[in-house]
């Protein structure tokens, strides 16, 4: 990450360092960069990668192998590719013209949300009410089989060797909304068929969506040891924020039976193995033309000046700098498959980004497409109304490189100065991308699954904010209460969608 922040270790920390070793800045000025008149002309932050950047300062350039004993004193994964002398006035950051993005995105993540998912389950409803069920199935033809036959072949022989109540209670965690009651249910055959009680909410990071992590969840002692409390907030009579437990320390949680540590074993471990026969089946399953055709089609709408206001944080749409302009926005034809998984490429050359913009563009036009959506629900966007769009995880996305015709054409031209163009290092650049970006990206993904969990999260969000993806489109939405820059308009961190922060990459870059 370019930061000059000096009290943890950034690329341009170990840029600057490299500098002083190699003999480019003297001594007198090793310990603050600023008397080098450093300047960036993007940042990206953790989880973002760049395969090519510019920064320009004073340097001391006496040495003609002086890159490489620059790249000496680097790790492999940065790079100097060259220096160029420039005029005097130069500033790397108010001479760029315009910068090139690249965002890898698995195909799965175009994949409709599961049937039983809270997400899945509104998009048909709304169809159905709003009159555009076959409008909905044909947006859908493409995929329309795709978790019925999961189910038949991935899921159902699972299933088939259950016996009850275990059966049951894997299907209830599945599929329906409070997975750690399940979790401690009793083990009696009577207790599939019971309604669970009502609890005080507790936080999980499970969800009903088969795909998620399931983990066990424990109920806190000072609610363990509580009286009954009711859906209204109440206990003993008094409301929740009244009701004390005195002398929590001394209770204690009732011990676990044997048999009931294993009925949980068994229940998290065939819960295990279902998410894991999911998660395999969406990695071998290969996108179509039709669905790829669906995927370019909505890029289209982002040519030209358009309003991001809802791209980005703490813009309104009367905000003068919400406005941002989009060259070109392209999909590779081809996807690539690396470890099982088929991943497309999608390019963005624009003016200037604001912070989160390219996240939360990839992610309307994933979740449009994977949604059914009508594809004029991205032009609705553009408007002055308030919407949620998540952020898609920052691993997919990197710097390709900035842009300085005008420099180039104009005051390098005119004072005869080397000109800022990275494809004199194409070659170089390309396996860089493959060996230390593409690879860690793939290898990342394989590890952490991020993009399984991001869509995941995003299906099982029990809340309005996201169904103005369904037919209904943004009357679904109508009265629910936004408010910009304060994080209510996205899913809440603790689900893990709107955890990472890119901190500047493609934000007013």
């Amino acid at each position: 990450m370019f930061n000059s922040n000096t009290t943890e270790k950034t690329i341009e920390g170990d840029l600057f360092n490299a500098f002083v070793e190699a003999g480019a800045i003297s001594k007198a000025n090793a310990t603050d960069p600023k008397k080098s008149a450093l300047v960036r002309c993007a940042r990206t932050d953790k989880g973002v990668h760049a395969a090519g950047n510019v920064i320009s300062l004073k340097l001391i350039i006496e040495d003609k192998d002086i890159i490489e004993k620059i790249n000496s004193h680097l790790s492999p994964q940065i790079r100097v590719w060259g220096i160029e002398r420039t005029v005097n006035s130069f500033s790397c950051y108010q001479a760029c013209d315009s910068r090139w993005y690249e965002y890898l995105i698995p195909t799965h993540s175009f994949l409709p949300p599961h049937p039983s998912s809270f997400l899945g389950r509104k998009l048909v409803q709304h169809a159905q009410e709003a009159g555009d069920e076959e409008g909905y199935k044909k947006r859908q033809e493409e995929v329309a089989n795709f978790w019925e036959e999961t189910e038949e072949k991935h899921i159902k022989p699972i299933l088939d060797t259950l016996q009850e109540p275990i059966k049951s209670l894997v299907m209830r965690a599945l599929y329906e909304d409070e997975v750690e009651e399940h979790l401690t249910e009793s083990a009696e055959p009577q207790a599939c068929n019971k309604a669970p009680e009502e609890k005080p909410e507790v936080s999980t990071t499970a969800a009903n969506q088969p795909d998620m992590v399931v983990q066990k969840v424990e109920v806190p002692e000072t609610e363990a040891a509580a009286n009954t409390a009711t859906s209204n907030g109440e206990a003993d009579g008094k409301p929740e924020s009244e009701a004390k437990i005195e002398d929590v320390d001394k209770v204690e949680a009732p011990e676990e039976s044997s048999s009931e540590l294993e009925h949980k074993k068994n229940l998290e471990a065939t819960i295990k193995q279902i998410r894991t026969a999911y998660s395999t089946a969406k990695r071998a399953w290969r996108i179509s033309n039709a669905r790829k055709d669906r995927v370019a089609e909505a890029l289209k709408p982002f040519l030209g000046t358009r309003n991001y206001h809802n791209f980005t944080v703490e813009k309104t749409f009367g905000d003068a700098s919400s406005k941002r302009h989009i060259k070109s926005f392209t999909l590779r034809p081809e996807p690539i498959i690396i470890n099982g998984t088929e991943w497309l490429s999608i390019k963005i050359h624009g003016q200037s980004f604001m912070m989160h913009q390219i996240r939360k563009m990839i992610s309307m036009i994933a979740l449009t497409v994977r949604c059914g959506c009508p594809p004029e629900r991205i032009l609705e966007a553009f408007g002055q109304t308030t919407i949620s769009i998540p952020k898609v995880p920052g691993l997919g996305l990197l710097l390709e490189r900035p842009v300085f015709d005008s420099y180039n054409e104009g005051a390098a031209t005119k004072f005869e100065r080397g000109k800022i163009d990275f494809g004199k290092y194409e070659k170089e650049l390309e396996e860089f991308k493959q060996k230390e970006i593409y690879e860690r990206i793939f290898r990342e993904e394989a590890d952490g699954n991020a993009f399984n969990t991001f869509f995941a999260h995003v299906d099982s969000f029990r809340e309005a904010q996201f169904l103005y993806l369904t037919s209904k489109g943004l009357d679904a939405i109508k009265g629910l209460a936004t408010t910009r820059g304060k994080g209510k308009q996205d899913v809440p961190k603790s689900s893990g969608v709107d955890s990472e922060d890119e901190g500047g990459n493609a934000g007013d870059s």
